[in-house]
């Protein structure tokens, strides 16, 4: 008996078979309940600017993918919900025998777009492109989505691919970025994960037409991905919360999963860790502890002594010759200077003119040091970055050593001699500032008030399609920042010498 179309059947159906997109199936594979609060309650959701700034790595990378394997008749397919099905079909039908990127398919529900399609006689060639520096797992399971829709599509795959940045590739500033991707042949392990691939979707099924799944707290809420929902799942809201602690997350998902919202929930009984234990009892008290020795450690600091902090950039597609992708490359530099009297000048470096500012930043910096004083920085960042500077420009060697040779690092000293119940388990300076100084705060700062806001803001800054009005917005914003944070250290040393 021939079947009938029914309209009414086929509404049905897809309301049993929702959309999927291979984001959201990793995202079950990460978390069912994460998928479940995408789909219906994004709104408690917190994207961070680290997230937001991945993203924008991503599109960057896929940028470049494009421009290495297409070619003069490639197509992008563009994305739309209403048309990118069709478009692709279109293509696919019309026998289209160059590089399609994006193209878009869907089977059971589950859409995908493919990154790049390059034909391969009778059959294509697909490449997954990722901004990592190697193969995860779950790219492996990303391909494996794929080529399970592709292949029930009616796509021949011949093979499976996935592209990831090469971190060894040197930029020679030409636009030609050959070598900046490496390529695993994927097929064999993606076609011995097709079981996984129906297990996910019914999963993913599961999840998204369900009510909310009862899942406890854990490793996943960090694994592969910072999730979104930590603020909703975590009891953030507590004055003190468990996450404060620190420490594995194992370990403090047990506390939470057992009753635990604020640090004083937590017996102390049943902690071992010595530091967690030192938080817990400072929180406990309330107040904040200071162990003598950090006072006679800075008088013992001549004069002058240099605050410094760098800020720098790690584009994982290189801008400049000779860099390499993620190298971290210092753009901007401030110094607070302190005399005998406590008077503080301040000087700082910072060029938005688009031209590799590497070597103008390190003289800058050669002659505000100098050859004599501490030079004050907090965590070793800054001694890696020297490094670095070295390493670009040797014949700057003898300089930048006599100045790693006169860092001082106060993170170790704040650590070992200071904690507050706010700093909630962080000795980060955007952690101990507000503990100390309570008038001062990086909240406070408008625009740029952190390392990745930071980093985008310059390269913003640089961008020629940015305008003149928006990079003196930024470059104006970058330099209250950086100049923030070497106040910033002052003012931890000013306050551990009277405690």
């Amino acid at each position: 008996m021939e079947k009938r179309f029914d309209p009414f059947l086929a509404h049905i159906y897809c309301e049993m078979k929702p959309y999927l997109s291979k984001s959201r199936l990793i995202s079950a594979w990460q978390c069912a309940k994460k998928l479940h609060l995408e789909k219906h309650h994004p709104e408690l959701g917190v994207i961070s600017s680290q997230t937001e700034s991945l993203f924008a790595t991503g599109n960057e990378v896929g940028d470049i993918a494009q421009r290495l394997y297409g070619t003069v008749q490639s197509v992008e397919v563009a994305f739309d919900f209403k048309t990118m099905l069709a478009d692709t079909k279109r293509l696919i039908d019309g026998g289209a025998d160059f590089p399609i990127f994006e193209a878009t398919f869907r089977h059971e529900g589950v859409l995908i777009r493919a990154d790049v399609l390059i034909p391969d006689a009778d059959g294509w060639r697909v490449i997954e492109v990722k901004a990592s520096t190697s193969v995860k797992d779950y790219h492996v399971l990303d391909c494996a989505i794929q080529d399970w829709v592709l292949r029930n599509s009616g796509i021949n795959v011949k093979s499976i691919s996935l592209a990831h940045i090469n971190n060894q590739f040197v930029y020679q500033g030409d636009g030609n970025y050959d070598g900046l991707l490496l390529e695993n042949d994927l097929t064999d392990e993606v076609r011995e994960m097709e079981r996984d691939v129906l297990e996910l979707v019914a999963k993913a099924r599961d999840a998204v037409t369900g009510p909310m799944p009862l899942i406890n707290v854990g490793t996943q809420c960090s694994k592969p991905y910072e999730c979104q929902f930590m603020s909703y799942c975590w009891p953030m809201d507590a004055e003190y919360p468990v996450t404060g602690l620190g420490g594995g997350k194992a370990k403090l998902a047990a506390w939470v999963n057992a009753g635990c919202r604020d640090i004083r929930d937590v017996s102390s009984e049943d902690i071992d860790a010595e530091l967690q234990q030192r938080i817990h009892r400072v929180t406990v008290s309330g107040e904040a502890e200071v162990i003598p020795g950090a006072r006679e450690i800075l008088e013992a600091l001549p004069y002058p002594r240099y605050y410094l902090d760098f800020e720098t950039i790690g584009p994982a597609v290189p801008i400049w010759a000779g860099t390499r992708p993620y190298a971290v490359i210092p753009i901007q530099w401030s110094c607070h200077i302190e005399e005998p009297d406590g008077e503080l000048r301040h000087e700082e470096f910072l060029d938005i003119s688009g031209e590799p500012p590497m070597r103008a930043l390190a003289g800058k910096m050669i002659d505000c040091l100098g050859d004599s004083g501490p030079v004050l920085m907090y965590t070793s960042y800054e001694k890696g970055v020297i490094n670095g500077l070295i390493e670009m420009f040797p014949d700057l060697e003898d300089p930048l050593q006599g100045i790693v040779d006169r860092l001082v690092d106060l993170h170790p000293i704040v650590k070992a001699h200071y904690y507050h119940p706010k700093m909630l388990g962080s000795w980060s300076i955007k952690a101990v500032l507000p503990a100390m100084a309570p008038s001062m705060s990086y909240a406070e700062l408008e625009g740029i008030n952190e390392g990745t806001g930071a980093s985008d803001g310059y390269l913003e800054a640089i961008n020629p399609e940015t305008d003149r009005v928006r990079k003196l917005e930024l470059k104006e914003q970058l330099l209250r920042y950086c100049r923030f944070d070497t106040e910033a250290m002052a003012e931890i040393v000013r306050f551990l010498a009277k405690a």
